[in-house]
């Protein structure tokens, strides 16, 4: 009877601790059923970290999926004797969030950028010409890009929307709206960084 009692207040957080152990042997050995495990074990813990740090429950499911995926593609750098499993993921996900959260400024930028350029130039007075160029580059790379993608970029230039809002409205699920958004600023940041190259615009 005495031997019975610790051995049942003992075996939950040795069990636990075993079962972590084999969890991380199995994605070290890139076992996709372990892998399946880890996300049910901790992708809710994941997306609430995500999420509170984010302040967007949309885009910390993004977050989500790239912390396991870099989980994945990583694996092979996890070390078990400097910290257990879960404590290497939550590092991805502050990496990633850091990473989101940099984005999004960049995003933000570049929109405000675009969209409030012949603005500032009135209010500084600058001469007409160098501002309607710019003014030009930008409708003119606009129209260069995909229909879903130019849209999508309009609808966040110049009705302000977010792009849940987007999605909302197009009927385009919202991460499709994301891959547009990331893909058209991408091209435009590219046409932006040529033109202000030197002997670009002479």
């Amino acid at each position: 009877m005495i031997t019975n009692t610790p051995s049942t207040t003992l075996a939950p957080p040795v069990e636990e601790t075993r079962y972590e152990e084999e969890l991380a042997r199995g994605l070290a050995a890139a076992d996709e059923e372990a892998f399946a495990a880890i996300y049910r074990r901790w992708g809710s813990l994941v997306h609430t970290m995500a999420t509170r740090l984010l302040g967007d429950a949309h885009e910390a499911e993004d977050v989500t999926q790239q912390v396991f995926l870099g989980a994945w593609h990583g694996r092979s750098g996890f070390r078990p004797e400097r910290g257990p499993l879960g404590a290497w993921l939550v590092g991805i996900t502050r990496r990633k969030t850091v990473d989101a959260l940099a984005a999004r400024t960049r995003r933000l930028a570049l929109v405000d950028s675009a969209a409030h350029t012949t603005d500032a130039g009135a209010e500084q007075g600058e001469t007409a010409p160098d501002r309607v160029l710019d003014r030009v580059l930008l409708v003119d790379a606009l129209s260069r890009l995909p229909q879903q993608q130019r849209e999508v970029l309009c609808m966040a230039f110049y009705e302000d929307l977010t792009q849940a809002q987007i999605a909302e409205r197009t009927g385009l699920p919202l991460g499709t709206v994301k891959s547009h958004a990331r893909r058209g600023l991408h091209r435009l940041r590219l046409v932006i960084e040529q033109s202000a190259a030197p002997g670009t615009g002479m």
